[in-house]
């Protein structure tokens, strides 16, 4: 049964772009859908200048990933599900080298040791020289790996769909441990990113529960339920943690599905504080401030401390954003027709807009410094400088 449900789940989200189970399951008539709320004009405040733009292959509109890239220093790493993996130079888009690994490739990048790694859909983690493109290593996993993996401490963690978590060692693709968690009845198609604080992996599970584990070893440290399901059915009692963790001295922050937002200590796991509001991605940390899109298309922003609502903004409504991103004095976000969305941070109106894949975007931006860079499920991956 449970397989059933998530090839329906993905068929949807492959279709239409991240969505919610809510409007998957309401029918396709479009009286029974809310549509996109309309782009209006607006005084642009701020020089977005587009740097550079290249197409890495056939993309991801039907097969539901998010495969952000990663940067390492001057270099860009990224991922087409069709099986090439690129490194290109960050500020050029100029490819420095190209690897066909003959596979499908279903996570995003990491990069960090001198090494490159990315998880495929056929259930193995590849792990390539990062300078060159060389081929390292190669271990098998138990399933898809539709999360991006996570280096560090001499370990790559890799999360796959079944509800396990892998160490390896970064040398040699050895196993080191592996972390089991089930996985619930119904879930959202997707998995958060194993998040190392302070020699410490942090693990989001569709169960609403986050998991500490030694990076060395595996074992748990603590676990804790952020969110519990309330509802008469399984989908209203939906509490995936899919959107990435992040995290700031001992305070992480993650977005559970049909809970909200929540904060709490990475060493202990106690909650902080809870705010309610439905999300299938991420947060984005700034300073004192969180940013997230709400499932609606609403972007908010909080006071990481306790979780009060700063501002929020509407007109992006049912629009599928992506997680958003912080790039200087903006907040950036992207929508399932492809337009890349800049707000301010302090007050959240409109500063800049473009478009870059007419295909859309789920993934979330990347952003240093004043640069912000977009991958389209098409496979376009677009670099802008933001301001002067």
């Amino acid at each position: 049964m449970r397989i059933l449900v998530i090839l329906l789940l993905t068929v949807a989200l492959g279709v239409s772009g991240c969505t919610t189970i809510r409007n998957v399951f309401r029918g396709t008539s479009k009286d029974n859908v809310d549509p996109p709320v309309e782009l209006t004009e607006f005084t642009q405040s701020v020089a977005v200048t587009k740097l550079w733009s290249r197409n890495l292959g056939g993309g991801m509109p039907k097969a539901g990933l998010r495969q952000s890239p990663s940067l390492s220093e001057n270099r860009l790493y990224a991922a087409d599900p069709g099986g090439a993996l690129y490194a290109l130079d960050a500020a050029t888009g100029a490819e420095v080298w190209k690897v066909d690994t003959g596979l499908r490739l279903g996570s995003g990048t990491a990069v960090g040791d001198g090494l490159v790694v990315v998880g495929t859909l056929d259930g193995k983690l590849l792990a390539f020289d990062a300078e060159s493109g060389r081929s390292r290593w190669t271990a098998d996993l138990s399933s898809e790996a539709l999360a991006a993996p996570s280096i560090a401490d001499g370990i790559v963690i890799a999360r796959t769909v079944d509800g396990r978590s892998y160490g390896f060692d970064v040398t040699d693709g050895k196993r080191s441990w592996v972390f089991d968690r089930g996985v619930p009845i119904l879930s959202l198609r997707g998995n958060s990113a194993p998040l190392v604080v302070n020699s410490r992996v942090l693990l989001a599970y569709d169960s609403g529960k986050v998991a500490a584990v030694d990076t060395g070893n595996g074992s748990l440290i603590w676990e804790q339920t952020l969110a519990e399901g309330e509802g008469r059915s399984e989908i209203d009692r939906t509490v995936d943690i899919d959107g990435d963790l992040v995290a700031e001295g001992s305070r992480g922050y993650a977005v559970a599905y049909g809970t909200g937002v929540v904060a709490f200590d990475v060493e202990s796991g106690r909650i902080a504080w809870t705010r309610a509001l439905k999300s299938y991605g991420g947060v984005a940390l700034s300073g004192e401030r969180l940013f997230v899109a709400d499932a609606e298309g609403v972007v908010w922003c909080l006071n990481a401390g306790d979780g009060r609502v700063l501002w929020k903004k509407e007109g992006l409504g049912y629009r599928f954003l992506s997680t958003p991103a912080v790039v200087g004095e903006y907040v950036v976000v992207a929508d399932f027709e492809g337009y890349v969305h800049w707000l301010s941070a302090k007050d959240g109106a409109f500063a800049a807009r473009s478009r870059v894949d007419d295909k859309g975007v789920r993934t979330t931006p990347l952003t240093r410094g004043n640069t912000t860079w977009v991958l389209g499920n098409g496979g376009e991956v677009t670099a802008f400088r933001v301001g002067g």
